[in-house]
């Protein structure tokens, strides 16, 4: 495995797809594409709005700072998501509008091609060692929520700050697993690329 730390001040602020809203991006793949297969970002939420649509693509929302909010999809189905960090997963097709419960929310937005990547999104404690292990075409997304937390077994150790975020990526010629100590609370996405069929 090989690391790309990915420092908060770093993460790129751009508008929503729909123009509703502010997002700040963590990272895409692949990087700088406009075809992505998958997009880590926190979205700015300070008004009640629309979502965007991303046809062909699974989402996951969870909350990070603020009082929350209420969901309401077109279809009639509602879901809350409250401090300190509830979550929604759901198709990115599906149209949803945000009401916010008392004030401004950021949410931790993570979305993916369902037809080229498999997707799990962990909500973690930080307490102690975490242990990493290279899996084939398996990407891990560590953001930490709250605390600090470095990787100390490299030649120059890696540290993340609250906010931060960094990325584990296959390679070969790298260590098959990394440690990452530190006390706080982590989100891990980790994201398996989906092998395509020939066809016959």
């Amino acid at each position: 495995m090989r690391l790309l730390h990915l420092p908060a001040q770093e993460y790129r602020r751009e508008r929503w797809r729909n123009e509703r809203g502010w997002t700040r991006e963590i990272h895409r793949h692949p990087e700088g594409s406009a075809q992505w297969s998958w997009r880590a970002s926190i979205a700015e939420i300070d008004h009640d709005a629309p979502f965007s649509a991303f046809p062909g693509c699974d989402r996951e929302l969870v909350l990070l700072a603020g009082e929350g909010m209420h969901l309401h999809f077109d279809d009639g189905e509602s879901a809350t998501l409250l401090p300190p960090h509830q979550r929604l997963r759901f198709a990115g097709e599906r149209p949803l509008r945000a009401e916010l419960i008392a004030g401004p929310t950021h949410d931790f937005n993570l979305i993916w091609r369902r037809d080229e990547v498999e997707a799990t999104l962990l909500h973690r404690p930080l307490v102690g060692p975490m242990v990493f292990f290279a899996e084939p075409g398996t990407t891990w997304l560590a953001h930490l929520i709250h605390g600090q937390a470095a990787f100390k077994d490299l030649a120059r150790p890696l540290r993340l700050a609250q906010g931060d975020s960094v990325l584990l990526l296959p390679d070969p010629d790298g260590p098959s697993r990394l440690i990452l100590e530190g006390g706080g609370e982590m989100l891990l996405a980790k994201l398996r690329s989906v092998a395509v069929s020939p066809a016959i």
